[in-house]
C-alpha cells in the first residue's frame, strides 16, 4: 500500500473520480499545507490558514501504479492554472502533490514532465512533501457519491468524471 495526497481545486472532483480506480483503497478528502491546527471547512475557504483542498489516497501499488493515479489525477483538473480551477480562486485550490518519499517525488517530477507535452501551457502542479493530513467534515466525504443529482455534481463533477472515464476507461 501506498499513500500520496493531491490537490486539484474543489477536493469533491479529485476523491469522486479516484474513488473509481481499481485499486484505490480510500481516497479522504481533507487539508493540508497551512500551519493551523485542525482547520474547518470555512477557515480554508477564507484563504488564511493557508491550508489547501486536497484527497489523501491509500493505494494498492500492485494493483494501481503511481503513474496511472497521476494519469486520472491530472485528467480531473486543470494543472496549468495557478491558484484556481474553474470558479474556484485562491491557494487553496492549487494544483499541487503531497509526495511522502524520493521515490514517489521522482515519479510525480516524471509524471510532470510527460504531462506538460499535452499541454501549451506550463505546468503549475507544485510538488511538496507530505505535511499533516486533517480530514475535511464528514458532509465532504463522498460528496458525489452522497448528492450525485445536486447542480453542482451535474454540472461540474460529472463531466470530469465522464472526462476520465472516456481516457481512461476505468470506471
Amino acid at each position: 500500500m501506498q499513500k500520496i495526497t493531491l490537490g486539484g481545486g474543489c477536493f469533491w472532483c479529485i476523491e469522486a473520480g479516484l474513488h473509481g480506480l481499481q485499486g484505490v483503497q480510500s481516497a479522504v478528502s481533507g487539508y493540508m499545507g497551512g500551519k493551523q491546527p485542525n482547520p474547518t471547512y470555512e477557515q480554508v475557504c477564507t484563504g488564511a490558514s493557508g491550508h489547501i483542498e486536497v484527497v489523501e489516497v491509500c493505494f494498492d501499488d500492485s494493483t494501481l501504479s503511481l503513474e496511472t493515479l497521476l494519469q486520472a489525477f491530472f485528467l480531473l483538473h486543470d494543472p496549468t492554472q495557478i491558484n484556481r480551477q474553474g470558479g474556484d480562486i485562491g491557494e487553496q485550490y492549487k494544483s499541487i502533490i503531497f509526495y511522502v518519499d524520493a521515490q514517489q517525488k521522482q515519479i510525480c517530477e516524471k509524471m510532470v514532465e510527460k504531462i506538460q507535452e499535452e499541454h501549451k501551457n506550463p505546468i503549475a502542479t507544485e510538488l511538496k512533501k507530505a505535511e499533516v493530513f486533517y480530514s475535511a467534515e464528514d458532509y465532504h466525504q463522498n460528496y458525489y457519491i452522497n448528492n450525485s443529482s445536486a447542480s453542482y455534481c451535474q454540472i461540474i463533477i460529472a463531466p470530469k468524471l465522464k472526462k476520465l472515464m472516456e481516457n481512461m476507461g476505468k470506471k
